[in-house]
Protein backbone atom coordinates (compact mmCIF):
# COMPACT_ATOMS: atom_id res chain seq x y z
CA UNK A 1 0.00 0.00 0.00
CA UNK A 2 2.78 2.55 0.95
CA UNK A 3 4.70 1.96 -2.40
CA UNK A 4 0.86 2.53 -4.44
CA UNK A 5 0.38 5.88 -2.38
CA UNK A 6 4.06 6.82 -2.85
CA UNK A 7 3.68 6.79 -6.05
CA UNK A 8 0.19 8.32 -6.68
CA UNK A 9 1.63 11.20 -4.58
CA UNK A 10 4.65 11.38 -7.02
CA UNK A 11 2.36 11.51 -9.68
CA UNK A 12 0.20 14.18 -9.12
CA UNK A 13 3.45 16.36 -7.92
CA UNK A 14 5.05 15.75 -11.63
CA UNK A 15 1.98 17.10 -13.06
CA UNK A 16 2.19 20.43 -10.82
CA UNK A 17 5.79 20.90 -10.89
CA UNK A 18 7.08 21.15 -14.19
CA UNK A 19 10.78 21.65 -12.66
CA UNK A 20 10.27 17.89 -11.88
CA UNK A 21 10.52 16.60 -15.19
CA UNK A 22 12.93 19.40 -16.21
CA UNK A 23 15.39 18.61 -13.72
CA UNK A 24 15.10 14.73 -14.81
CA UNK A 25 15.22 15.26 -18.32
CA UNK A 26 18.89 17.08 -17.52
CA UNK A 27 19.90 14.36 -15.46
CA UNK A 28 19.51 11.81 -18.19
CA UNK A 29 21.11 14.10 -20.90
CA UNK A 30 24.14 14.55 -18.83
CA UNK A 31 24.39 10.74 -18.17
CA UNK A 32 23.72 11.35 -14.58
CA UNK A 33 20.78 8.63 -14.37
CA UNK A 34 18.93 6.54 -16.86
CA UNK A 35 15.45 6.39 -16.06
CA UNK A 36 13.94 8.98 -13.37
CA UNK A 37 13.45 5.80 -11.15
CA UNK A 38 17.17 5.87 -10.84
CA UNK A 39 16.86 8.87 -8.47
CA UNK A 40 17.10 8.46 -5.08
CA UNK A 41 14.41 10.40 -3.00
CA UNK A 42 15.82 11.55 0.33
CA UNK A 43 12.71 12.62 2.13
CA UNK A 44 9.23 14.31 0.64
CA UNK A 45 7.21 17.12 2.73
CA UNK A 46 3.64 17.92 3.73
CA UNK A 47 2.70 21.32 5.09
CA UNK A 48 -0.57 21.44 7.22
CA UNK A 49 -3.06 23.77 9.72
CA UNK A 50 -2.64 22.75 13.54
CA UNK A 51 -6.14 22.93 14.53
CA UNK A 52 -7.62 20.25 16.63
CA UNK A 53 -9.27 17.67 13.61
CA UNK A 54 -6.65 18.58 11.41
CA UNK A 55 -2.83 19.04 11.40
CA UNK A 56 0.30 16.64 12.01
CA UNK A 57 -1.51 14.01 14.51
CA UNK A 58 -3.83 13.67 11.84
CA UNK A 59 -1.67 13.17 8.45
CA UNK A 60 0.62 10.96 10.78
CA UNK A 61 -1.71 8.50 10.77
CA UNK A 62 -1.48 7.42 7.31
CA UNK A 63 2.15 6.88 7.45
CA UNK A 64 2.98 5.58 11.13
CA UNK A 65 0.14 2.96 9.84
CA UNK A 66 2.75 2.08 7.55
CA UNK A 67 5.59 1.83 9.49
CA UNK A 68 7.09 4.67 9.85
CA UNK A 69 8.40 6.20 13.36
CA UNK A 70 8.42 9.12 14.00
CA UNK A 71 11.45 11.27 15.19
CA UNK A 72 12.58 14.75 16.08
CA UNK A 73 10.67 17.50 16.81
CA UNK A 74 11.86 21.12 15.48
CA UNK A 75 10.30 24.89 15.92
CA UNK A 76 9.90 27.87 14.24
CA UNK A 77 9.32 30.29 16.45
CA UNK A 78 9.60 33.16 13.49
CA UNK A 79 7.47 31.21 10.61
CA UNK A 80 4.83 30.25 13.92
CA UNK A 81 5.36 26.97 12.48
CA UNK A 82 6.32 23.40 14.09
CA UNK A 83 7.57 20.33 12.54
CA UNK A 84 8.41 16.36 12.76
CA UNK A 85 10.35 13.78 11.01
CA UNK A 86 9.32 10.35 10.54
CA UNK A 87 11.74 7.38 9.41
CA UNK A 88 10.71 4.36 7.14
CA UNK A 89 11.04 1.05 8.07
CA UNK A 90 12.97 0.34 5.05
CA UNK A 91 15.78 2.73 3.38
CA UNK A 92 14.52 2.41 -0.01
CA UNK A 93 11.65 4.91 1.27
CA UNK A 94 11.98 8.17 1.57
CA UNK A 95 11.80 10.12 4.83
CA UNK A 96 8.70 12.12 5.77
CA UNK A 97 8.82 15.64 7.12
CA UNK A 98 5.26 17.04 8.00
CA UNK A 99 4.87 20.78 9.25
CA UNK A 100 2.04 22.58 11.23
CA UNK A 101 1.20 25.93 11.22
CA UNK A 102 0.24 27.17 14.98
CA UNK A 103 -2.51 28.93 14.59
CA UNK A 104 -2.95 30.17 17.70
CA UNK A 105 -0.21 31.91 17.43
CA UNK A 106 -1.84 34.13 14.91
CA UNK A 107 -3.93 37.40 14.71
CA UNK A 108 -7.77 36.83 15.06
CA UNK A 109 -8.44 37.99 11.97
CA UNK A 110 -5.86 35.10 10.54
CA UNK A 111 -7.53 32.39 12.95
CA UNK A 112 -10.92 33.41 11.48
CA UNK A 113 -10.49 32.86 8.26
CA UNK A 114 -8.70 29.62 8.83
CA UNK A 115 -11.33 27.97 10.85
CA UNK A 116 -13.89 29.51 8.32
CA UNK A 117 -12.43 26.80 5.98
CA UNK A 118 -11.08 23.95 8.67
CA UNK A 119 -14.71 24.24 10.56
CA UNK A 120 -16.26 22.45 7.80
CA UNK A 121 -13.92 19.61 8.45
CA UNK A 122 -15.92 17.97 11.88
CA UNK A 123 -13.98 15.27 13.08
CA UNK A 124 -10.23 13.73 11.79
CA UNK A 125 -11.04 12.71 8.18
CA UNK A 126 -8.14 10.17 8.67
CA UNK A 127 -9.66 7.85 11.50
CA UNK A 128 -12.52 7.22 8.62
CA UNK A 129 -10.36 5.90 5.90
CA UNK A 130 -9.33 2.22 5.36
CA UNK A 131 -5.55 2.60 5.32
CA UNK A 132 -5.11 -0.54 3.89
CA UNK A 133 -7.11 0.57 1.05
CA UNK A 134 -3.87 2.63 -1.50
CA UNK A 135 -6.72 3.72 -3.91
CA UNK A 136 -8.95 5.24 -1.21
CA UNK A 137 -5.81 7.22 0.59
CA UNK A 138 -4.63 8.59 -2.93
CA UNK A 139 -7.82 9.82 -3.22
CA UNK A 140 -8.01 11.51 0.33
CA UNK A 141 -4.64 13.23 -0.40
CA UNK A 142 -5.82 14.85 -3.66
CA UNK A 143 -8.86 15.96 -2.32
CA UNK A 144 -10.05 19.39 -1.23
CA UNK A 145 -10.78 18.70 2.55
CA UNK A 146 -12.94 22.16 2.74
CA UNK A 147 -14.23 24.98 0.21
CA UNK A 148 -11.90 26.66 -2.05
CA UNK A 149 -10.64 30.08 -0.60
CA UNK A 150 -11.91 33.18 -1.32
CA UNK A 151 -8.90 35.63 -3.38
CA UNK A 152 -9.44 37.95 -0.51
CA UNK A 153 -9.06 35.22 2.49
CA UNK A 154 -6.14 34.46 0.23
CA UNK A 155 -4.04 37.97 0.43
CA UNK A 156 -5.39 38.14 3.87
CA UNK A 157 -3.48 35.39 4.97
CA UNK A 158 -0.62 35.36 2.84
CA UNK A 159 0.24 39.20 4.08
CA UNK A 160 0.62 37.90 7.51
CA UNK A 161 1.76 33.97 7.08
CA UNK A 162 2.65 32.89 3.79
CA UNK A 163 2.88 29.01 4.59
CA UNK A 164 -0.91 29.49 5.84
CA UNK A 165 -1.64 31.12 2.17
CA UNK A 166 0.01 28.53 0.43
CA UNK A 167 -2.27 25.24 2.98
CA UNK A 168 -5.34 27.05 2.81
CA UNK A 169 -5.13 26.84 -1.56
CA UNK A 170 -3.01 23.75 -1.77
CA UNK A 171 -4.38 21.48 1.64
CA UNK A 172 -2.32 18.18 1.50
CA UNK A 173 -0.87 18.46 -1.87
CA UNK A 174 3.09 17.29 -1.97
CA UNK A 175 4.95 20.14 -0.80
CA UNK A 176 7.98 18.79 -2.25
CA UNK A 177 10.65 15.76 -2.93
CA UNK A 178 14.15 15.70 -2.48
CA UNK A 179 16.92 14.79 -4.31
CA UNK A 180 19.55 12.75 -2.59
CA UNK A 181 22.76 13.77 -3.94
CA UNK A 182 25.83 11.69 -2.69
CA UNK A 183 25.65 8.61 -4.70
CA UNK A 184 25.70 10.47 -7.54
CA UNK A 185 28.58 10.55 -10.47
CA UNK A 186 31.68 12.53 -9.12
CA UNK A 187 30.92 16.12 -9.85
CA UNK A 188 27.35 15.99 -9.11
CA UNK A 189 27.20 14.56 -5.69
CA UNK A 190 27.23 17.29 -3.73
CA UNK A 191 25.04 20.56 -3.28
CA UNK A 192 28.01 22.75 -4.47
CA UNK A 193 28.43 20.66 -7.73
CA UNK A 194 24.79 19.79 -8.19
CA UNK A 195 23.70 23.65 -7.89
CA UNK A 196 25.92 24.74 -10.78
CA UNK A 197 24.47 22.02 -12.89
CA UNK A 198 21.09 23.14 -11.93
CA UNK A 199 22.13 26.97 -12.89
CA UNK A 200 23.87 25.52 -15.78
CA UNK A 201 21.03 24.03 -17.05
CA UNK A 202 18.60 27.61 -16.52
CA UNK A 203 16.80 26.48 -13.00
CA UNK A 204 16.63 29.27 -10.09
CA UNK A 205 17.59 28.35 -6.92
CA UNK A 206 15.96 29.58 -3.40
CA UNK A 207 18.95 32.23 -2.22
CA UNK A 208 17.55 32.68 1.09
CA UNK A 209 20.56 32.29 3.96
CA UNK A 210 22.32 31.02 0.96
CA UNK A 211 21.89 28.95 -1.83
CA UNK A 212 23.51 26.27 0.49
CA UNK A 213 21.78 25.57 3.55
CA UNK A 214 23.96 23.96 5.72
CA UNK A 215 24.18 22.42 9.23
CA UNK A 216 26.13 23.39 11.78
CA UNK A 217 27.80 19.90 12.17
CA UNK A 218 28.31 20.43 8.13
CA UNK A 219 27.23 17.03 7.34
CA UNK A 220 23.54 18.32 6.04
CA UNK A 221 23.45 20.37 3.04
CA UNK A 222 20.64 21.24 1.09
CA UNK A 223 19.53 23.38 -1.48
CA UNK A 224 16.12 24.05 -3.36
CA UNK A 225 14.61 25.65 -6.61
CA UNK A 226 12.26 28.57 -6.51
CA UNK A 227 8.31 27.54 -7.27
CA UNK A 228 7.13 28.47 -10.07
CA UNK A 229 4.01 30.38 -10.04
CA UNK A 230 0.92 28.76 -11.42
CA UNK A 231 -3.00 29.92 -12.47
CA UNK A 232 -5.05 29.04 -9.64
CA UNK A 233 -8.64 29.55 -9.43
CA UNK A 234 -10.41 30.55 -6.26
CA UNK A 235 -13.82 30.94 -5.18
CA UNK A 236 -16.00 33.03 -7.72
CA UNK A 237 -14.17 31.42 -10.76
CA UNK A 238 -11.38 33.96 -9.61
CA UNK A 239 -8.02 33.00 -11.28
CA UNK A 240 -4.71 34.24 -10.15
CA UNK A 241 -1.33 33.19 -10.08
CA UNK A 242 0.36 31.96 -6.66
CA UNK A 243 3.49 29.85 -6.05
CA UNK A 244 3.22 25.74 -6.60
CA UNK A 245 5.60 23.09 -4.75
CA UNK A 246 9.38 22.68 -5.52
CA UNK A 247 12.35 20.30 -5.46
CA UNK A 248 14.78 20.03 -3.03
CA UNK A 249 18.24 18.94 -2.55
CA UNK A 250 20.12 17.12 0.20
CA UNK A 251 23.86 15.61 0.90
CA UNK A 252 24.36 13.81 3.66
CA UNK A 253 28.02 13.76 4.58
CA UNK A 254 29.52 10.64 6.23
CA UNK A 255 29.32 10.63 10.18
CA UNK A 256 32.76 10.46 11.92
CA UNK A 257 32.99 7.73 13.18
CA UNK A 258 32.50 6.11 9.69
CA UNK A 259 34.88 8.08 7.66
CA UNK A 260 37.04 5.07 7.56
CA UNK A 261 35.08 2.43 5.69
CA UNK A 262 35.87 2.64 2.06
CA UNK A 263 32.96 4.13 -0.02
CA UNK A 264 32.08 0.77 -1.77
CA UNK A 265 30.46 -0.09 1.83
CA UNK A 266 29.08 3.49 2.80
CA UNK A 267 25.29 2.75 3.81
CA UNK A 268 22.61 5.48 4.98
CA UNK A 269 22.90 4.47 8.39
CA UNK A 270 26.19 5.47 7.82
CA UNK A 271 25.55 8.87 6.86
CA UNK A 272 23.93 12.47 8.84
CA UNK A 273 20.19 11.53 9.37
CA UNK A 274 17.88 13.60 10.06
CA UNK A 275 17.39 17.23 9.68
CA UNK A 276 18.01 20.89 10.99
CA UNK A 277 16.18 23.53 12.32
CA UNK A 278 17.95 26.33 10.36
CA UNK A 279 18.20 24.59 6.76
CA UNK A 280 14.51 24.06 6.79
CA UNK A 281 13.39 27.82 7.91
CA UNK A 282 15.47 28.55 4.96
CA UNK A 283 13.45 26.03 2.61
CA UNK A 284 10.44 26.94 3.40
CA UNK A 285 10.60 30.30 1.89
CA UNK A 286 11.10 28.58 -1.60
CA UNK A 287 7.39 29.40 -1.69
CA UNK A 288 7.64 32.78 -0.51
CA UNK A 289 7.37 35.89 -2.80
CA UNK A 290 10.42 37.09 -1.52
CA UNK A 291 11.71 34.33 -3.53
CA UNK A 292 9.36 33.83 -6.42
CA UNK A 293 9.16 37.41 -7.00
CA UNK A 294 12.67 38.21 -7.40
Amino acid sequence: MLDYVLNGLMQRYQERVPDVAAIIAAMINEDLIQIADDIENDHIAFRTIGVPQLGIQSLEKIFLHYGYTKQAQYHFSEKKLDAYWYAPSEPKYPRIFISELRVQDLSEDAQRIITSYTDEVKVDPVTKLDLDNGPEVDLFLHSALWKTPSLADYKALAAESEYAAWVIYNRYYLNHFTISLQNLPAGYNTVADFNAFLERNGFKLNDAGGKIKESPDHLLLQSSTVAKMIPAKFAGNVTQEISGSYVEFAERRVLPQFAHLPLSEIKREHRREGFEAGNADRIFESTYSSQTQR
